[in-house]
């Protein structure tokens, strides 16, 4: 549920929206519901698209256009958006999934560098198998240039990346993060 994961959210400047075609008395009882039922409070506004014109925009109806399919976008802080995950109506999102995207986006945005599969910001997830010693790192992205690969391979020699080869180098990122 995404409630439970309010807080997460909003300590990463995160904002959630909903967005339903139910109309507004559906969403205040499910509101309702929920508060009574799991004890968790919806925390963020639910946007009532009756007759679905936001969900048509952004393609949230399936090809039989009965109900919308459960989408989450990723929108950064200069409305760009960075990620569209799209689940069937009956199959549930994985929130924690969610968070760390955002936390991979902001790193990547941070840092200038990349994030590989299973990378997690709180270094639950992604342990390199052997080369990475049990340490989370992330990946710096390939040179580009010939000048490059040379500061690259001397920066590998001076501890500042480690490196598979030139355009496989990846490094810790700084204490705190």
């Amino acid at each position: 549920m995404v409630s439970k994961h309010y807080n997460e959210f909003r300590a990463l400047n995160t904002e959630l929206i909903g967005l339903s075609e139910d109309q507004i008395w559906s969403h205040i009882k499910w509101i309702e519901w929920i508060k009574e039922n799991t004890g968790v409070q919806i925390e963020y506004p639910i946007i009532a698209d009756v007759g679905g014109k936001v969900a048509k925009t952004l393609n949230m109806l399936p090809k039989d256009g009965v109900d919308t399919v459960r989408a989450v976008f990723v929108v950064d802080n200069k409305g760009i958006i960075r990620a569209i995950l799209y689940y069937p109506l009956e199959n549930g999102r994985n929130i924690p999934e969610i968070v760390r995207l955002v936390k991979a986006l902001q790193t990547t945005d941070k840092y200038g560098v990349a994030t590989p599969a299973n990378w997690y910001a709180d270094k639950i997830e992604w342990k390199g198998p052997g080369i990475f010693n049990g340490k989370d790192y992330v990946i710096v992205p390939p040179a580009t240039t010939v000048e490059e690969v040379k500061r690259r391979i001397e920066g590998a020699k001076n501890g500042e990346y480690k490196c598979l080869d030139w355009w496989f180098c990846y490094k810790e990122l700084p204490a705190g993060f």
